[in-house]
């Protein structure tokens, strides 16, 4: 009898225990119940944001308790900024207009006021992003140059704009503070987070490229950068540093407060701008975080420089940790982790700040919740990757102790004690920007923010056809989505690629070079070396030949060395026939083509009859050569080169941007193998230009080419104004800047 007893009292806690923690297979929530979530998500965004609206704005946040309002960050109506697309997320496009609008007419960042720059740059910055690219799928009337320019754009750019006098520090590590009007405050404390220095990339390379203007994205890229030279001997780094010198002022390391996002933004920032550094700095660390950070699928703190723990506690910033593992596709791990933070959660009906693991309990003086999203947001992760049920019980158990513990009169307040439920009077705008944002995600599996790629919006551009809302959205750190196919649509690199296709149809160079290379063969079978004088040899002189030999001996002797460099072999003829798709960037230039001074439309080219009608001369046909260069190059130039000179004046260049010999010295400029190939190589992609440069060295083929089309009766004087350009090497500079400037004035208009 004992023994029975005994038994059914183990099946009575085995069931107990399922039901606690929702295992049991008919637990699993029905499609009605998911929705019936998702609107109570919704209903809990509505009475916080009216709230805000009635009570607390302008103002930065909302005060719960006393129904008023606080300025926080900035005094810039910071929460009315973060809540801005979750209004579009949750389907309510008409406040969404209403808002945006008003921002746009009204708002302001030039005033005398001090800001963080970490939370003004991921929720001021990242909020006018996102909703500027969201904009259209609210249907906001949008400008010609959407999604590259627009109001909101212009908006984020000028908080950003005066964000960067804290980066004007000796490591490029940023200053924690900065007046928006005056710059770095008079004896503003160097000493600032390490996820105050390495959260940027996001938001600054999103500017970068949206806008053209790489100073951003390279300001954010020095400063996170600047975190990993000086990270300790096994890999870790601490939590606070001295910007000016990057001395560590706090050594404790761990993924949580102070350090957090640094290791969010290097997965977050190879996805976004597809910088695979990025992900070997963050495979780096996680190797060493998991040597002496983790224990028992729980993350401590511990020595950046020995790895001896410090702080056994889980803080509430570190439940982000999971979602982050189900990027790099560590799923395992992440959710054994995020059970025993639910473990935590359920033990309180939230997670305290800071909860001591070995106690079982929350830290003394650490025992707040002030509605941090971190815990959904990786559960929104996860339930994505896996569709695990119990991550909709998660939700379920978040959605229900917000509603009991902490609904107020006109919003909703933080915890000050998760041991009492003791409440605070504020309501900080993450509460709407990322907790609501996240809980509504995970129950709305059909949202467009979830689009698996399926299926996207073709959208007619200033810079062509894109292919927009493919999903693949990528959330700052603050829940603010990036469309990364927006900043694919206003990258140089779109426009290179179109624009060669354009040439390469216009100009149809493979049968252009096809006649060109024929032309070569029957150059090669003459004896005779063509007439020229022989200060058109300089360039090509050979040290190594005698000159006590005759004149003419030296001149064949000379041109049989240039011309074995030429390519003389043939390509396979049928493969002319179906020329392959330029692979390589080149810059737009039809806006701005002309010939002898003579302006075309962008469609129309030039034909052999309207060549011949100009009679060009050698020298003119070298010109225009020289114009094209130029136009395919300024375009992209002009938008990467934002802060210093194009073509600066100590910069000794060719008229075509190829590199150039010393004064004194030899122009030695060998041209390529083979010509035809050259049109079908895959070129550097850190160098748009190299399609360009590598077709001029190969005999100047351009030049060539449009000869062919207007006057083929003229191949000596052609072969001689090939000679007269290459000794020309050091052509002079200040009639490069000219036309360089020249051109620049019409290459920034979109």
């Amino acid at each position: 009898m004992a023994a029975t007893r005994c038994l059914f009292c183990v099946v009575v806690v085995i069931i107990f225990v399922l039901h606690t923690f929702k295992l049991v297979p008919g637990q699993v929530m029905t499609v009605e119940e998911i929705h019936g979530y998702r609107e109570q998500v919704r209903s809990m965004f509505q009475h916080a944001y009216n709230g805000y609206l009635q009570y607390a704005y302008p103002y930065d946040e909302l005060q719960p308790l006393t129904c008023d309002g606080t300025d926080t960050w900035g005094s810039y109506s910071l929460t009315l900024i973060d809540a801005l697309d979750t209004l579009l997320v949750m389907g309510n496009h008409s406040e969404f207009r209403r808002v945006a609008q008003l921002l746009a007419d009204t708002m302001t960042f030039d005033t005398d006021v001090n800001a963080s720059v970490f939370e003004t740059n991921i929720r001021v910055v990242g909020g006018l992003l996102s909703a500027h690219l969201l904009s259209r799928k609210a249907g906001v009337d949008l400008e010609p140059g959407w999604p590259c320019d627009g109001p909101l754009l212009r908006l984020a750019q000028d908080a950003a704009r005066r964000l960067l006098p804290a980066f004007d520090t000796p490591t490029g590590m940023p200053y924690g503070t900065v007046n928006l009007r005056y710059g770095v405050p008079p004896g503003e404390t160097p000493v600032t987070c390490t996820a105050g220095v390495g959260t940027f990339l996001v938001e600054f390379g999103t500017l970068s490229r949206l806008t053209g203007d790489p100073v951003f994205e390279n300001t954010a890229i020095r400063a996170l950068k600047a975190l990993w030279d000086v990270r300790s001997d096994i890999g870790l780094v601490g939590n606070h540093i001295d910007v000016t010198t990057g001395r560590w002022t706090a050594v404790d390391s761990g993924i949580g407060a102070g350090v957090d996002s640094y290791f969010e933004y290097l997965v977050k920032g190879y996805i976004l701008l597809g910088r695979p550094e990025l992900m070997d700095m963050f495979k780096e660390y996680n190797k060493t975080i998991n040597t002496y950070l983790k224990y028992d699928d729980w993350y401590m703190w511990a020595n950046m420089k020995k790895g001896q723990v410090t702080m056994p506690v889980f803080q509430s910033l570190e439940a982000y940790w999971p979602g982050l593992q189900s990027l790099v596709g560590d799923v395992d791990s992440a959710m054994k982790s995020l059970h025993n933070y639910h473990q935590v959660w359920r033990q309180y009906g939230a997670t305290p700040e800071f909860y001591n693991i070995p106690g079982n309990k929350a830290q003394e003086k650490r025992e707040g919740y002030p509605l941090r999203p971190e815990l959904v947001e990786s559960a929104m992760y996860l339930y994505r990757a896996t569709g695990d049920p119990f991550l909709l019980q998660l939700g379920r158990d978040v959605v229900e102790a917000i509603n009991q513990i902490t609904r107020t009169d006109c919003g909703y307040a933080s915890i000050k004690d998760v041991r009492t439920h003791q409440l605070g009077n504020r309501m900080e705008s993450f509460f709407l920007a990322e907790t609501t944002k996240y809980l509504y995600l995970l129950f709305d599996p059909d949202n467009f923010i979830h689009n698996d790629g399926g299926h996207g919006e073709f959208v007619h551009t200033v810079n062509g056809r894109c292919v927009l809302d493919a999903g693949g959205y990528v959330f700052n750190t603050e829940a603010h989505p990036i469309d990364p196919a927006a900043l694919y649509c206003c990258s140089t690199f779109k426009q290179d690629q179109e624009e060669l296709q354009k040439l390469h149809t216009t100009l149809d160079f493979a049968s252009l070079l096809e006649d060109f290379e024929e032309d070569i063969k029957e150059k090669d079978k003459k004896e005779s070396v063509p007439s020229f004088p022989e200060k058109r040899l300089d360039s090509f002189m050979d040290p190594t030949i005698d000159e006590t030999l005759a004149s003419d001996t030296r001149q064949r002797l000379h041109f049989d060395k240039w011309k074995k460099s030429k390519v003389t072999r043939s390509w396979n003829e049928e493969d002319t026939k179906h020329p392959a798709i330029f692979t390589c960037p080149a810059q737009p230039f039809y806006s701005r083509f002309s010939i002898l001074g003579e302006m075309f439309e962008e469609k129309y080219m030039p034909s052999k009859e309207d060549l011949l009608a100009m009679e060009p001369t050698s020298g003119e046909l070298d010109d225009l050569v020289r114009r094209i260069g130029d136009s395919l190059r300024l375009k992209a130039a002009h938008k990467q080169r934002v802060g210093r000179e194009r073509m600066a004046a100590t910069q000794r260049a060719s008229p075509y941007g190829l590199p150039v010999a010393k004064s004194g010295t030899v122009c030695k400029k060998s041209p390529p193998r083979n010509a035809r190939r050259l049109l079908h190589r895959r070129c550097d992609a850190d160098d748009p230009y190299a399609m360009l440069q590598e077709l001029l060295r190969s005999g100047n083929l351009i030049k060539e080419a449009v000869k062919r089309l207007g006057n083929r009766g003229e191949k000596e004087r052609a072969r001689e104004a090939r000679y007269h350009h290459d000794s020309n090497c050091d052509s002079p500079v200040s009639e490069l800047s000219e036309m360089s400037s020249d051109s620049s004035d019409r290459s920034d208009s979109r």
